[in-house]
This record gives structure tokens, sequence and C-alpha cells, in this order.
């Protein structure tokens, strides 16, 4: 579980104590009158709680507290929150906050490693379309600054016009000292990036996709 703001411990407190008592959680409302706060404050409290892995959401359920139950402090959070990045510039670091789109919820036994260095990238145009990556599809990623020869990752590359770089998914490829980034579309071309004159860098290895999220 993510640490908690003090704001949130209380809340998060007062939780358990109104479920121990009464046998449910209390409402959005109760929760707004007990700390005298609006009702939207409250439930910014929960989502902040959810997204940190101190609640976590029935399926069948609504979208009001009632529909988050309080997690069990020793026992392995329902999922991992997957950091989504989109644009990813040099200079900000991968996680950065201007990099995110969102959060998505993955359950740590489907991830190596329980998920502790993945993050998903949403893809932007037609280079991978043959490997079955889209436009718009989410990849996994395992973050690692190494690759293997036909290894798909994402790589961040210094723009010819000297602009700022970006991150690129393509097959990782080696021509001598040379890196080669080959796209999975015949209308395309390899970039071939000597680096020596160009910056290029392995953010994370593609360990799985995503697609309608």
């Amino acid at each position: 579980m993510r640490e908690l703001t003090t704001k949130q411990q209380e809340v998060l407190g007062f939780m358990r104590s109104f479920q121990a008592r009464h046998g449910a959680p209390p409402t959005v409302r109760e929760i707004a009158h007990r700390f005298k706060v609006t009702p939207r404050a409250a439930f910014d409290h929960l989502r902040a709680l959810e997204r940190k892995g101190a609640l976590q959401r029935r399926a069948s359920a609504g979208r009001t507290s009632r529909a988050l139950t309080l997690v069990d402090p020793g026992a392995a959070p329902a999922y991992r929150p997957i950091p989504i990045l989109g644009r990813i510039a040099a200079g900000s670091p991968l996680l950065a906050e201007e990099n995110r789109e969102g959060e998505l919820p993955v359950a740590p036994s489907a991830l190596p490693d329980r998920g502790e260095d993945v993050f998903a990238l949403r893809v932007r145009g037609q280079s991978m379309i043959d490997a079955h990556i889209m436009e718009g599809d989410l990849v996994l990623v395992r973050r690692q600054d190494t690759a293997q020869p036909n290894d798909i990752v994402v790589a961040l590359l210094e723009s010819e016009a000297g602009g700022d770089a970006e991150a690129t998914v393509k097959r990782y490829l080696r021509d001598g000292q040379r890196v080669v980034l080959k796209p999975e579309n015949p209308t395309m071309k390899p970039i071939v990036v000597d680096p020596a004159e160009r910056q290029v860098k392995v953010l994370g290895k593609v360990i799985g996709l995503l697609r309608g999220f």
C-alpha cells in the first residue's frame, strides 16, 4: 500500500470504526459531515484511498462509498495501479506527472515481479501493425536500460532536428555499434542510429498488450 497523508489516514480510520459499529461503510455524505467538508471533497478522499490500495471496489456495486470495501492491511492488494504514460520527453523523469495519462489496475500476480517495474504506454502511429500493435493500444513495459536483439522495446530517441526526444515503440536490433529500431510495417524504413552522433536510450521491454482501454 502506498503511503497515506494524515487526512487520508483519518478518513480511513473513521471508515473502519464506522463499519465496525454499523456493519457497513459510511456514505459519502456521512464522511463529509464527519470531517466538515463538501461531499465532493469526501469523494476525492475515497478515490485517493482507492488508488493507494487502502480501499477496493466491489465489481457489482455502483459509484458510491458503499461500493468500496476496506482492505485488510495484512492482505495483498487486489490490483496494482500501473501508470499509463503518454508523451515522454527528454529531460523529464520517466514517471513524472506530466507524462501520465492515468492508471491501469492490473492484478500483481499477472505481472513479472508483481509489477514493481512495469508501466503502460499509449501507442501512437502504425509503425508496429505487423506485430499486432495498433494505434491507441496500451503496451505493458518492464523498465530496463538494455535489450536483446529482436526485443520489442520503448526507446527514447533524440530528434534529428535537435528538438525534444520522444518515446517510440520498435523492434531492437544491432548493426555493429549502431542501434537499429525496426518498425513492423513494410511501408516504413528502420531508424539506424550511431550513438556517437545521436542519443538513443532503451526505457524498457514490451511484455504485454491491452486494447480497448
